[in-house]
């Protein structure tokens, strides 16, 4: 009797991690992917100081592999990866994201919507068709908040948009989201859009004059990605749970361990 029981609070022990970590399956793993601030499927071009603050890569590209305009454009903090091994798989990896995030369950649809003058809490919306950003797109959430927007064909923002996220306990913008743009053909940033989060199109992304995109990446999976004189900065590569749950985890681990031992001593 004594072994059954310390069998069954072993088994609790080691569900406890599967248990939370289910409670965040919604997220999206972007692999190798997560560390790109731009990646494209045929070419890269680049008019201007564009400053790319993690990887670049091209995979499978086309005309020679091209990636024009380094320099002018910086890579800063990363490395370029013309169709090389790390690019293939970064490609890989984008697809395999690229179908999490349009294969979640929506919380919301909001088709048919401008989305600037919204203030939205983490979850997935969904667009059937094209999505329109013009003005300010306000994301209210703890740190480490996911936002995933499943975009059925094309995106697009005005020239001067943006895109804010406000930290619910402090009241305060910052940077650090988990928001994920998947979008269904292309997309493009109007001229001087302050943009956040990762794009993951499965055609094209162009970036108009001076805009930016801040914690996040602009990942292209079939064809070009197009910048002229731009900002992207990228926010980390994964998403995590949020503050709080690797604590939480930890606590209940030690609870169940004490649990076990007392047990063992019946």
């Amino acid at each position: 009797m004594r072994s059954r029981r310390i069998r069954c609070f072993a088994h609790s022990f080691l569900l406890l991690p599967l248990l939370v970590l289910g409670a965040y399956a919604d997220t999206l793993n972007m692999g190798t992917a997560g560390s790109y601030a731009v990646l494209a499927g045929s070419t890269v071009t680049n008019t201007g100081p564009s400053v790319i603050n993690g990887n670049l890569g091209l995979s499978p590209g086309v005309s020679g592999c091209a990636v024009t305009g380094f320099p002018p454009g910086s890579v800063v903090n990363g490395t370029i990866n013309k169709c090389n091994a790390a690019a293939v798989k970064a490609q890989s990896d984008l697809t395999t994201a690229f179908n999490q995030g349009m294969g979640l369950s929506k919380t919301r649809d909001l088709t048919g919507q401008d989305l600037g003058g919204l203030n939205l809490k983490k979850g997935v919306y969904f667009f059937s068709s094209a999505a329109q950003l013009t003005g300010v797109l306000t994301l209210t959430g703890k740190p480490g908040a996911v936002f995933v927007f499943q975009i059925g064909s094309t995106l697009t923002t005005a020239s001067s948009a943006s895109v804010i996220f406000i930290n619910s306990l402090t009241k305060q913008p910052m940077n650090d989201p988990h928001i994920y743009w998947v979008v269904g053909s292309s997309a493009t940033l109007g001229t001087y859009t302050k943009f956040e989060g990762n794009i993951l199109a499965f055609t094209s992304i162009t970036l108009n004059t001076g805009a930016s995109i801040t914690c996040g990446s602009a990942l292209a999976r079939n064809a070009e990605v197009s910048m002229a004189t731009n900002a992207i900065t990228k926010c980390g590569g994964t998403t995590v749970p949020e503050p709080g749950t690797i604590s939480l985890m930890g606590s209940g681990l030690v609870i169940l361990a004490g649990v076990v031992r007392r047990r063992m001593r019946i």
